[in-house]
C-alpha cells in the first residue's frame, strides 16, 4: 500500500539462500505496492549481538555494579545509546510493519537476530514498566515472522516429533514482539526448503509473494496463550 513503511530485519549469511529469495521477493512486492522498504541485513552489517557496557556512550549511572537493563534504560532516556542501536530504533520507529526473515535455529532465532532484539528493543524505547503487552510503545505497528525450518511440516504438528510449531512461536511472538506492543500477524513458515524440490521451493516463494499482496488487509492473531497452546 503506497505510503506504508516496512522494515525487514534479515538474518542469513548467504544472499543466494532460500531466506535471501524470500527477502528479495518481499522487497520487490512491497516496493511495487509503493511501500518504502528498508532492509537491515544483520550479517552484512556485522551487527554486534552482545549487550555490553559498550552500548552506553558516556558515563554509566552505577559504575560499581553494571546492570545492563537499567543502564540501557537510562541511556535511552538521555540519547546516550551507541549509534548502531539508535539507527535501528529509528528504522523501527518509522516502520508500519516489521518483517523478521530468518532460519529457525534450535526452535529460536539466530544469535545475531536475538542480539538485535536484546539491544534494540530496550526499555524506554519499546516498552516501560508499566507500558507493555497491549500498552507497549510499538502498539501501532505490525510485526511478522517469516522463517524457514529444517524439519518438515509433519514434524511440527501437535502429534509430530517436534510438537506444534506454535509452541516455539510463544517466546518469539508473545514474549518479545507482543510484549513491546506489536500487533502480530500470522507467521510465514516455509517448512524444510533444503529437502524440498525446486518446484516446491518456487511455490513457497510464490505463496509468500501472493500473501504480501494483501498483507495490509490481514487481522493480527489473537495474542493470548490459547492461540499457542489450545489449538
Amino acid at each position: 500500500m503506497a505510503g506504508k513503511k516496512v522494515l525487514i530485519v534479515y538474518a542469513h549469511q548467504e544472499p543466494r539462500s532460500f531466506n535471501g529469495s524470500l527477502k528479495k521477493v518481499a522487497v520487490d512486492e512491497l516496493g511495487a505496492q509503493g511501500c518504502t522498504v528498508t532492509v537491515s541485513d544483520l550479517y552484512a552489517m556485522d551487527f554486534e549481538p552482545r549487550a555490553t557496557r559498550k552500548d552506553i556512550t558516556g558515563a554509566v549511572s552505577n559504575p560499581e555494579f553494571f546492570n545492563y537493563g537499567v543502564e540501557a534504560y537510562e541511556a535511552c532516556k538521555k540519547g546516550a545509546l551507541t549509534s548502531d542501536i539508535i539507527d535501528e530504533q529509528k528504522k523501527v520507529q518509522e516502520a508500519d510493519l516489521v518483517i523478521f526473515q530468518f532460519p529457525l535455529y534450535w526452535f529460536s532465532m539466530p544469535a545475531i537476530l536475538k542480539g538485535w532484539m536484546d539491544r534494540v528493543l530496550c526499555q524506554g524505547f519499546a516498552f516501560d514498566i508499566p507500558g507493555f503487552y497491549d500498552s507497549g510503545f510499538l502498539k501501532n505497528k505490525l510485526a511478522l515472522l517469516s522463517l524457514t525450518t529444517g524439519g518438515t511440516a509433519e514434524m511440527y504438528m501437535k502429534t509430530g516429533v517436534s510438537g506444534d510449531y506454535r509452541y516455539f512461536l510463544w517466546p518469539l511472538q508473545h514474549g518479545a514482539l507482543h510484549f513491546c506492543g506489536f500487533k502480530v500477524l500470522a507467521p510465514q513458515i516455509s517448512f524444510a526448503p533444503e529437502i524440498a524440490s525446486e518446484e516446491e521451493r518456487k511455490a513457497m516463494v510464490a505463496s509468500w509473494a501472493q500473501r504480501l499482496k494483501t498483507i495490509w488487509e490481514e487481522e493480527p492473531i489473537d495474542c493470548t496463550p490459547p492461540w499457542y497452546f489450545e489449538q
